[in-house]
């Protein structure tokens, strides 16, 4: 744990304040996504054996097989799904919220990550100017007595920001992406069950 911790502590303290805000800022990131995952494992999500094999056989017309595989999911959209055998073609657009309902849940969060994703780098690209500022007054206080490894050695610490900056903002955008394609598959799953449910296919072929 100490080998981990004293390169962190060298970076927070060459590269300042806004490296050790970045820094605080990837932890609470890091927390979020390993919340979000554990969230989305607890809801079942993209586990939806049962439900799959209850809206196929409500398609097929064998309802009551239907509903007894519903019984055996533990999908956290099976209660929408219940509730659509139970309804008209008139409650679609109620299902449809109630679906939407469970998704605002597990999109709780993502408006953070997009704000880290998009404000890290940012944040590093502040705290290069602020550290070539400082560069550049170290270099005209030296007057005469120029040294290129003053300039040299500030730019660098000045470019630590930016990079730390990319650093977080990189994953955090592929986590968030990930996330996102993950809750837009159980959208698709949701009003494909809803539409299923209430207009079968077993229906169209009997009035047909």
């Amino acid at each position: 744990m100490e080998a981990l911790l004293t390169p962190m502590r060298q970076i927070a303290q060459t590269g300042g304040p806004v490296v050790v805000i970045l820094m605080v800022v990837a932890v609470l990131t890091l927390a979020v996504v390993l919340y979000k995952i554990w969230q989305f494992a607890q809801a079942g999500v993209g586990r939806h054996k049962a439900l799959t094999q209850a809206i196929a056989a409500w398609d097929a017309g064998a309802q009551a097989d239907a509903r007894a595989q519903l019984a055996r999911s533990t999908s956290y959209l099976a209660p929408v799904v219940a509730m659509a055998m139970d309804s008209s073609e008139s409650a679609t657009p109620r299902l449809q919220a109630e679906a939407e309902t469970l998704f605002s849940k597990l999109e709780r969060g993502f408006r953070m990550l997009d704000s880290v994703a998009q404000l890290a780098p940012l944040l590093g690209l502040f705290g290069t100017v602020l550290g070539m500022i400082a560069a550049f007054q170290a270099l005209q206080e030296a007057g005469a007595q120029v040294d290129p490894s003053i300039l040299a050695g500030g730019i660098w610490v000045a470019l630590l920001t930016t990079a730390v900056g990319l650093v977080v903002a990189m994953p955090t955008a592929l986590a968030l992406s990930w996330l996102e394609g993950r809750v837009e598959a159980e959208r698709v799953l949701a009003d494909k069950a809803i539409l299923t449910i209430i207009a079968p296919a077993s229906a169209e072929r009997s009035s047909g």
